[in-house]
């Protein structure tokens, strides 16, 4: 389990930084839920997810995702509580908010990323007391 701990820790590096262009750590076949929020939806493959969330962050500059703390759910999932924020591209607003990631690992890549706008959706869905 420290190593899924070790790889989402990893990604949050990055993501804390603003950088979203690594994918070493997905699998080919990763699937995006994004559960809530602006732009529900599924996708799958590296190519769709890439597209997916590029077209959302566009919109936005200085885009960071901090990590609150690494949950070990089990063998194979981290959850994650965030804190998000960006500005607008074109109006320069700030868009600041709390959020959920549960990301699901398998063989050390990871196989299927929940995004959840609502934290306390994610603990509702999870069967997890705030």
């Amino acid at each position: 389990m420290s190593e899924n701990l070790d790889l989402v820790r990893s990604i949050f590096a990055d993501w804390e930084r603003g950088d979203h262009s690594s994918a070493e750590w997905a699998d080919p076949e990763v699937e995006l839920v994004i559960v809530d929020g602006p732009n529900p939806g599924t996708w799958t493959g590296l190519a769709a997810v890439a597209k997916a969330w590029g077209e959302f962050i566009s919109g936005f500059e200085e885009v960071r995702t901090l990590a609150d703390e690494y949950r070990s759910l089990d063998g194979e999932r981290v959850l994650v509580p965030t804190q998000f924020s960006g500005r607008g591209r074109g109006s320069g607003l700030a868009l600041t908010g709390k959020g959920a990631i549960l990301f699901h690992i398998r063989e050390g890549k990871v196989t299927r990323i929940v995004r959840y706008w609502e934290p306390h959706r994610a603990l509702c869905d999870l069967g997890l007391k705030e």
